[in-house]
């Protein structure tokens, strides 16, 4: 499998670390509100990355991180009058039910920042003890940039670049800091904020030395790949490396994966233009799997575009898988229990070269975008050389051929079975029965009848079948 690595910026060979094992950590929301669209990409597409290389056979241990202490966390308990773990632990749980709409799984290991401030603490009195970080006079603890020669290696940047953009970079405290470019590890604590005691002041720790702890706490000192959307390149990423690789001697991640943006009708989501959605208030009126699909649609390092109209034709797309997966259910449903025949034996071999097409694109920089046409032909193959004459053997290779293929992307294309109750079974029945004496007003006559009930039935050359409307 070849990954692209922001580190090279080039497509590289995955080898990991510890043959069979891949280590990865995803970078998770800070839990102030509700996660919006933009947050879900990431989600949706490393837990496609690693449901991948279960596929194909690794051992993946794949951790993500709550950010539970945050200024914004703090603004929205002062607010509502409450501590701000009341708020944050409100946030995981809304976090976690959006998850599991979107299918994404729940990781090996969800750590929270609060939980790990002793971890903090050990890295920042070794980053102290061994020159790469300072204390100022109010306690507040700096990185020393210039003390790591490589930082900039990740944004491709160079520090006389960074230094003429300083300006960009000041925060408070700017005038205590030996270089306008070092940034925080641990701050003092304000009235009212929630505070750790350190042998430098009651505070809390910087954004960027959660991660670095734990990552190295969980997955180890070095990883296989470290992943989040762009944004996060610089300067959030470039500082974990420094961070990591000057407390730890080793390099941090073998290789960096970040999505690109999600627009919304062409623009950048924000709130000040009124184009910003909760995945709460996309799920209101699309299936979460749709959403799923959708966010699979393009490749992840494209920007990608959300609206109504893109929207609707993720849906017909996974609908087209659907209905190829229930017909396929409906025809094992009735079929014979022989041996495959040669001709069926010779089909499922090219069906075979569907998956085949399907790996060949994930293996390519997890080119989900081909991927799904890979199980877009696969449906067609099945839609012209299915029927009821086929096997039940042929019938099931073909039914688990597109569910292995979805499932590897997440999408539950088999809907649950719904039972019909016995009187609704009678009148279908019935329909039947007039339709085979040829009694068509009452058949239709039952047919309105259901529609009614919200059943709508299709028959089809397999037979009739039904949905709710």
């Amino acid at each position: 499998m070849k990954i692209y690595n922001t580190l090279s910026k080039k497509k590289e060979e995955f080898v990991p670390i510890t043959p069979g094992e891949v280590k990865m950590y995803v970078c998770g929301p800070t839990v102030y509100n509700l996660i919006h669209i933009g947050n879900a990409r990431p989600m949706i597409v490393f837990d496609t990355v690693r449901r991948y290389f279960e596929h194909k056979g690794y051992k993946v241990n794949y951790v993500s991180n709550f950010t539970d202490v945050d200024d914004k966390i703090i603004k929205k308990a002062i607010e509502e009058g409450v501590d701000s773990t009341v708020i944050s632990e409100r946030y995981i749980a809304e976090c976690r039910k959006d998850m599991e709409s979107l299918n994404v799984k729940p990781a090996t290991t969800h750590p929270q920042a609060t939980q790990e401030i002793c971890g903090m603490l050990e890295m920042i009195g070794k980053l102290i003890e061994d020159g790469h970080a300072y204390a100022a006079a109010d306690g507040t603890v700096y990185f020393r940039v210039r003390s790591f020669k490589e930082y900039g290696k990740l944004s491709h940047k160079n520090l006389d670049d960074l230094e003429g953009g300083k300006r960009s970079l000041l925060v408070s405290g700017e005038d205590q800091k030996e270089d306008p470019l070092d940034f925080v590890l641990w701050k003092p604590k304000k009235d009212g904020e929630p505070y750790w005691e350190s042998p430098w002041c009651n505070g809390r720790p910087g954004w960027h030395i959660e991660c670095s702890v734990m990552s190295k706490k969980y997955l180890g000192d070095e990883i296989d790949i470290h992943a989040g959307g762009e944004d996060l390149v610089f300067p959030h990423h470039e500082n974990e490396i420094a961070q990591s690789e000057a407390a730890n001697g080793k390099p941090f991640a073998r290789y960096w994966m970040h999505n690109a943006f999600l627009n919304i009708d062409n623009k950048k989501m924000s709130k000040s233009a009124g184009n910003f959605f909760t995945v709460r208030d996309i799920v209101a009126k699309y299936d979460p799997q749709v959403v799923r699909f959708f966010m699979l649609s393009a490749h992840y390092r494209s920007p990608l575009n959300f609206s109504d109209e893109l929207m609707e034709a993720a849906k017909n797309g996974l609908n087209r898988i659907r209905t190829a997966v229930t017909n396929l259910n409906f025809l094992l449903e009735k079929a014979e229990d022989r041996e495959k025949s040669q001709e069926e034996i010779k089909l499922l071999e090219e069906a075979a070269g569907f998956a085949a097409k399907f790996d060949e694109a994930m293996d390519d920089d997890l080119n989900t975008a081909d991927a799904i046409a890979a199980i877009f032909e696969l449906v067609k193959f099945i839609n012209t050389n299915t029927s009821a004459d086929n096997s039940a053997a042929y019938i099931r290779e073909l039914l688990n051929e597109i569910k292995e293929l979805s499932d590897v992307c997440g999408l539950i294309v088999e809907k649950k079975e719904e039972m019909l109750d016995s009187s609704v079974e009678a009148l279908i029945e019935e329909r039947q029965v007039a339709r085979k004496a040829k009694n068509f007003a009452r058949a239709d006559e039952i047919r309105d009848e259901l529609l009614a009930k919200g059943i709508i039935l299709e028959d089809t050359r397999e037979g009739v079948k039904w949905k709710r409307a």
